[in-house]
């Protein structure tokens, strides 16, 4: 598993090797991980890759089989979910279906005997936070999924935890919805400063919301990492696969080059035998560019303001490249028979 630098004097939460199994099945093997005080790290993952497994156990609701979980230096792995006092937001809402929106964000406030000032004043900035105002007297059936899923942040939020998780808690709302969902945790996360922690299968979203994304598979950690390293510098196949749309061509043992011609590698190429390039950094090679790549479009998709060309190699490779439909140039049909190239810095080896 690759990751950053370990995180020392903001570590609010730590995992070290941390294990999960459920009879014979091992659900987590060896996970150690750090969150920093008021990060948004998202826990990325395709289904049964081990996230919410870890969420769960962060949370204190199943019990680690190995390892030890840390809050702030303290041994947390025998505390209860009440103990951690963390916030925790639900896949299904979990709402009391019998309670108003104002009685279901009061009701964590009243298991803690908050006083009823208290309670109403808190009630009430939730309320205006989450864009609720004028809905504190309807129950759930009234409201709509967007609705109901931040009233579920609104009661999470209200007794202001130190760490907030969340489970999927968009997965079940439509694009548009979803979107704006989005928008609104991520302002809720940067007006607040609180630590979220928060699953997904949603490779977008984890790249659009998160300060670093941890990235699950076989119940392993693959990477650890901001956005941006994750995506343009994964440290495995599965990483760069998963994270999008990736061109992953092998390298000539005899010419360390690529289908037969000779092309400057990545600098760490020489002891790996694939060479990557997203192909957004992938273009129609000029006459001067250093990298040329003989290759044979193969299909052209049209999708509005670009065009996806698939290519083959003269080695039977397949590539992928986008193609500016706004320019000068127009796309190669099928057929032709083109040159690509890229920068050599946004390649990098597997």
């Amino acid at each position: 598993m690759k990751s950053e630098a370990r995180v020392t004097d903001t570590t609010q939460i730590e995992a070290r090797s941390v294990g999960k199994k459920f009879g014979k099945f091992n659900a987590l093997r060896d996970v150690s991980l750090q969150v920093a005080n008021g990060e948004f790290l998202s826990l990325l993952g395709p289904s049964g890759s081990g996230k919410t497994t870890f969420l769960t156990l962060l949370g204190g609701y199943e019990n680690a089989t190995s390892g030890k979980l840390f809050l702030d230096g303290q041994d947390m792995t025998g505390w209860t979910a009440k103990q951690r006092g963390f916030g925790m937001v639900f896949q299904g809402y979990a709402l009391f279906p019998h309670l108003t929106v104002a009685e279901n964000i009061a009701f964590p406030l009243k298991v803690q005997k908050r006083s009823k000032s208290d309670i109403k004043d808190r009630v009430a900035r939730m309320v205006e936070m989450v864009g609720l105002s004028g809905h504190e007297g309807k129950r759930p059936r009234a409201l709509s999924g967007g609705q109901q899923q931040r009233v579920a942040l609104a009661r999470a939020l209200a007794y202001e935890p130190e760490v907030l998780l969340l489970d999927e808690p968009f997965s079940a709302l439509d694009k548009n919805l979803r979107g704006q969902m989005q928008e609104e945790l991520r302002r809720l996360h940067r007006d607040l400063g609180t630590t979220f922690v928060f699953v997904t299968h949603d490779q977008e979203e984890a790249l659009a919301l998160s300060t670093r994304i941890a990235i699950f598979n076989h119940g392993e950690l693959q990477q650890v990492g901001t956005p941006d390293t994750v995506y343009e510098r994964p440290a495995n196949r599965f990483t760069a696969e998963f994270l999008g749309d990736i061109n992953i061509l092998s390298v000539d043992d005899s010419s360390r080059g690529i289908a037969g011609t000779p092309l400057e590698l990545p600098v760490n190429a020489a002891s790996f035998e694939h060479v990557a390039i997203r192909p957004e950094h992938m273009r129609l090679a000029d006459a001067g560019d250093a990298i040329q790549l003989p290759a044979t479009v193969r299909d052209r998709v049209y999708l509005g303001s670009k065009s996806r060309l698939l290519l083959e190699t003269r080695a039977g490779e397949e590539l992928m490249l986008y193609f500016d439909n706004g320019g000068a140039l127009q796309a190669p049909e099928p057929g032709a028979d083109i040159r690509v190239t890229w920068e050599t810095g946004d390649s990098f080896a597997l």
